[in-house]
């Protein structure tokens, strides 16, 4: 949320409509632990707890960036080092 509230100028309410219609879920999905993991599993956002085959680090940061519809500089960067 606070990645959203910040990028795109939005208070709480707003950010958590927007994010939770990326991910197609209802805003108190978003607090659902067990919902989210799958979500998150699903989408590539990577979880809390890595596991194998699951996208983490930088790779869950690009797919963060391409469902959220955000600019991250993290993924910013590595697009021009790596002329992506």
């Amino acid at each position: 949320m606070a990645r959203v509230q910040m990028s795109r100028g939005m208070k709480i309410k707003e950010a958590k409509a927007y994010v939770a219609e990326k991910l197609q879920v209802s805003v108190s999905e978003l607090t659902d632990p067990v919902i989210m993991n799958e979500v998150r599993t699903e989408l590539g956002l990577g979880v809390i707890t890595p596991l194998p085959g699951v996208p983490k680090g930088i790779e869950a940061k690009f797919n963060i960036a391409k469902v959220l519809d955000l600019d991250i500089n993290s993924v910013k960067r590595f697009r021009e080092r790596a002329s992506l």
